[in-house]
C-alpha cells in the first residue's frame, strides 16, 4: 500500500489569535444595586423615607462619587427587602438581595 500524506493545516491570522477568555464574574456597582432596590421599594410601596434617602444618595453619588451614603442606605434596604420577602416571598427576588449585599461589601 502506498502511503498518503495528510494535508497540513494552513496557519491563518484567525488561528494565530489567542482563544477567547472567559467572562469575569459580573461586578455589581453600588449605584445600580441601589437603583434596583429603589424600584422594588417603590413598586411595593414600602419604606418611603428610605426611598427618599436612596434617591438623595444616588444624586449625591453622581455628583461627587462618594459612595458612603449608598453603602448605608443599601444596608438599610437589605433589611427592608428581607422583611418584605418574609411577608411575600414572590415580591422580592433573591438575586436582588444578593446583588445588593455584594455591592455593599
Amino acid at each position: 500500500m502506498a502511503k498518503t500524506s495528510t494535508p497540513k493545516k494552513k496557519v491563518t491570522e484567525a488561528s494565530k489569535k489567542t482563544p477567547a477568555k472567559k467572562k469575569a464574574a459580573a461586578v455589581i456597582s453600588i449605584d445600580k444595586a441601589n437603583e434596583a432596590a429603589l424600584s422594588v421599594l417603590k413598586k411595593l410601596g414600602i419604606e418611603e423615607p428610605l426611598q427618599n434617602d436612596i434617591e438623595w444618595c444616588l444624586g449625591s453619588y453622581r455628583h461627587d462619587g462618594n459612595a458612603v451614603g449608598l453603602m448605608e442606605t443599601g444596608t438599610k434596604a437589605i433589611k427592608a427587602l428581607k422583611a418584605a420577602k418574609l411577608k411575600s416571598p414572590k415580591s422580592v427576588t433573591a438575586k436582588l438581595i444578593t446583588d445588593l449585599e455584594k455591592a455593599v461589601r
